[in-house]
């Protein structure tokens, strides 16, 4: 199947059955995947122009849904935190997608690029193997294993679903939500970070998103865990909320920008139908 937007020809099934392999895995920890999808496109298809990145982002849009609507039905939403990531990401992906279109558009440049990013999430799976690593994460491992532990008891005693019999130390309650910092309660534990210090990670991630093609999720959610402190569980939803909605708004950043001058020389557009393709498999997938 050809698709002209791109120039890309594939057999139809392979951009799914890739995008439900992927999707499938990262879901369960607050990523979407789409990190892993961008090199498939552009070393794999060869989609290498500018129009690469929301195209990807398309597959966000379609993908995220299932997976955030379990995370919101269980009561496993931080929405401090999920509101201040979208409030920093969305002008960075703005300024990332006028930095692709305007300084990378260049496949050599933006392999690179890629290449950089996908360095620094190798390092830090690496980083994770480390007695140093599971050190620190001892407390919140803890929290997250009886969380586990329950979930498997209300699964095998009532069947019904997961939401259904956990008890209310288990949902994310806030306790205190300000400029300056933002407090919730899980499992009985209270965990607390600067929402400044959130705000600014989140604004250079969503440039780098922007850029990429991605919501962010991938590079945000190590941070909560590893650097803020905060359980899996309990940010795994505010990163895909935080994905969806800046990839919405980075699809129309990039419909706006090929309208301009500055993509006279480029593709920019997203190719609707292969991002179409990758969503419905990673919708599948989650």
């Amino acid at each position: 199947m050809y698709f002209p937007v791109s120039g890309v020809e594939v057999f139809p099934l392979i951009p799914p059955l890739v995008a439900f392999a992927v999707s499938s895995i990262t879901a369960s920890a607050g990523v979407s995947g789409a990190f892993f999808l961008l090199p498939f496109q552009v070393s794999v298809l060869g989609f290498s122009t500018p129009a690469v990145s929301p195209t990807n982002l398309i597959y966000n849009i379609i993908a995220i849904p299932g997976g955030l609507y379990r995370y919101i039905k269980e009561g496993r939403m931080a929405w401090p935190l999920t509101w201040v990531v979208i409030l920093a990401t969305l002008p960075g992906v703005f300024a990332g997608a006028i930095i692709r279109i305007k300084y990378l558009p260049e496949p050599g440049a933006f392999k690179f690029f890629v290449g950089l990013v996908l360095l620094y999430l190798g390092v830090r799976l690496l980083y994770e193997t480390t007695g140093r690593y599971i050190k620190s994460r001892a407390q919140t491992k803890a929290i997250e294993q009886k969380f586990r532990e329950r979930v498997s008891q209300v699964k095998g005693e009532t069947k019904l679903r997961l939401a259904a019999g956990l008890p209310v130390e288990a949902v994310v309650k806030t306790k205190h939500a300000t400029l300056s910092r933002i407090e919730y309660e899980f499992w009985g534990e209270t965990f607390s970070f600067s929402t400044f210090t959130v705000f600014f990670v989140a604004l250079i991630v969503g440039i780098i998103g922007g850029i990429y093609g991605i919501g962010g999720g991938a590079i945000l959610a190590p941070f909560y865990v590893s650097i803020l402190g905060l359980p899996v569980y309990t940010v795994a939803g505010a990163a895909l909320a935080g994905t969806f909605l800046t990839s919405i708004a980075g699809v129309i950043f990039f419909h706006a920008l090929a309208l301009t001058p500055m993509a006279s020389q480029a593709a920019v557009a997203p190719d609707w139908a292969l991002g179409t393709l990758f969503g419905v498999g990673g919708l599948l997938g989650t």
